[in-house]
């Protein structure tokens, strides 16, 4: 049996990112991946010439330079910028909430008149917020909650905004300018050739295995390796020994529409309670693409059964708790190291993920 400096089970960017620095170091890897393919779900699949994101939009930004330089060191970035649009029946409206969509919703035309408005709306709210409601009326008053919060929320969370608890909106993104870019970070892009050309760089000098379930045979597997990186779900891991922690997830109807561009823009969300989906993605845009047809993604939120991908862990205090003492468990592991969104139970941004992974490395680099 060949014997590893490290098994990686997974193949998303953080185990890529280890992959690729234990490579350039000497070191030798086996991934694990369950899934057909590697990429984790940064993943594309080619149609019709379209690069489509399978798992979802994911657009790269970071104002981390070094998670910047690495990326750039293995693939070339386009000039993507996300500014993402709402439709609230047919109404447009610009994200994140700035000057163009105050303009749209009550014909404001200077920031002051739109702080002006903005504050005489929160009045609504008084005494600490009760409920996710009233916490994004004390931020953005009553006219955007209704129009642009209010029903989207209420598709990914699958219940009423009052029945929500307030901390999942701490803020929310008000621009008192006309600047349409979705985030504030210093760099912004889609890889050239979409994400499948970083992720190939990422596992090029790694030994490969897909459609393998680690944990059917965790102790050969672990065998096989001085050290394991586990990026799966951190309950399985244990088994569920302390009960299973939940998700939100996300399914996607995907076509190809006869038709050169269907929306405008690569990403627009329907604000209103009423259209069962959350988003449409118009995948070509996020490489400008002029191909004759398109396709589209409609992507619906909804609560995660088992068989189902887990997406969006739950920021509840219950599923906090138990993914505590998961993680006490996981620190008792001298052979084991849990990283990435499913193995820390974390949102992660992929920035995020890769400085995350690029500090283990600083560390595991340091160990030898």
């Amino acid at each position: 049996m060949k014997k590893y400096d490290y098994v990686l089970v997974g193949s998303g960017l953080y185990a890529g990112t280890i992959a690729y620095m234990a490579a350039k170091a000497g070191k030798s890897c086996l991934v694990l991946e369950k899934r057909s393919h590697i990429g984790g779900n940064v993943y594309c699949e080619e149609i019709e010439g379209i690069h489509v994101h399978k798992y979802g939009a994911h657009i790269f930004h970071t104002s981390d330079k070094r998670v910047w330089d690495f990326v750039n060191s293995l693939v070339e970035f386009n000039r993507y910028t996300n500014s993402p649009v709402a439709n609230y029946k047919g109404e447009i409206y610009n994200l994140p909430f700035n000057m163009n969509t105050f303009n749209k919703m009550w014909g404001v035309v200077t920031p002051k008149e739109a702080r002006d408005k903005i504050e005489e709306q929160k009045k609504a709210v008084t005494g600490e917020p009760r409920n996710l409601e009233e916490q994004a009326i004390s931020l953005v008053g009553t006219d955007i909650y209704q129009k642009l919060v209010k029903g989207y929320t209420e598709k990914q969370w699958g219940r009423d905004c009052k029945d929500l608890p307030s901390f999942i909106i701490r803020r929310l993104p008000v621009r008192f300018t006309y600047d349409n870019n979705y985030f504030n970070d210093l760099y912004q892009g889609i890889p050239v050739g979409g994400y499948n050309v970083l992720v190939d760089k990422l596992f090029e000098r790694a030994d490969v295995r897909t459609n393998v379930d680690f944990l059917e045979q965790k102790e050969t597997y672990e065998k096989m390796g001085e050290k394991v990186i586990y990026t799966g779900p951190i309950d399985a891991y244990y088994g569920f020994a302390l009960g299973k922690l939940e998700y939100r997830t996300v399914r996607f109807e995907t076509e190809v529409l006869d038709t050169e561009n269907y929306q405008g823009v690569a990403v627009m969300n329907y604000t209103d309670r009423e259209t069962p989906y959350t988003r449409i993605i118009e995948h070509k845009h996020f490489e400008f693409g002029t191909q004759e047809k398109t396709v589209i993604s409609r992507e619906y939120s909804t609560d995660w059964k088992e068989g189902m991908e887990p997406y969006y862990p739950l920021n509840d205090e219950k599923n906090q708790a138990l993914y505590q003492q998961y993680a006490k468990m996981a620190e008792k592991e001298d052979k084991v190291i849990f990283g990435g969104r499913l193995g820390e139970y974390k949102y992660y941004d992929m920035d995020k993920v890769i400085a995350s992974a690029l500090n283990l490395w600083d560390r595991l680099s340091k160990e030898k």
